[in-house]
């Protein structure tokens, strides 16, 4: 399999380190990302028109929000690593990854694990399956002609 696509196996661990990098470092050598979320809603505050969007979205809402963003690459990259035919496997292993950085920051200073990061990052993993799904069915319906 990672010989066949050595680029997208390539960018796939690369993404993975990424997500290693801001799931399983200690706090104190992170960003602050609820400061960085709180600066992108005041700003975002500034324009009129987006009032009706930012009146509903707290910091805890956008980080919610970018814990699913930052797992669907992760659900894209293995089904299109493992195949279409094989969507599920790309499931279950965001699931347990997910679960497993949950595991392993309770051991690292400074993070904390909730459970709302699971349920987060797991439909982060299956709104990339289903996208990567959406994109290569055509290519899926060519194949099965």
């Amino acid at each position: 399999m990672f010989h066949r696509h050595p680029f997208l196996s390539l960018l796939t661990f690369a993404y993975l380190g990424f997500v290693g990098l801001v799931t399983l470092t200690p706090s104190s050598a992170q960003l602050d990302y609820s400061a960085l979320a709180e600066r992108v809603l005041a700003r975002l505050e500034t324009y009129p028109d987006l009032e009706p969007v930012t009146a509903r979205l707290t910091v805890e809402r956008v980080e919610f929000l970018a814990n699913i963003g930052l797992f669907v690459p992760v659900g894209a990259f293995v089904l299109l690593l493992f195949g279409s035919r094989l969507w599920w496997i790309a499931v279950l292993g965001g699931i347990a990854l997910t679960s497993a950085i949950e595991t392993a920051q309770r051991s690292i200073p400074g993070r904390v694990s909730d459970p709302r990061d699971v349920v987060a990052n797991s439909a982060g993993a299956v709104i990339g399956v289903v996208l990567a799904l959406v994109l290569t069915l055509p290519s899926s319906l060519r194949r099965r002609r």
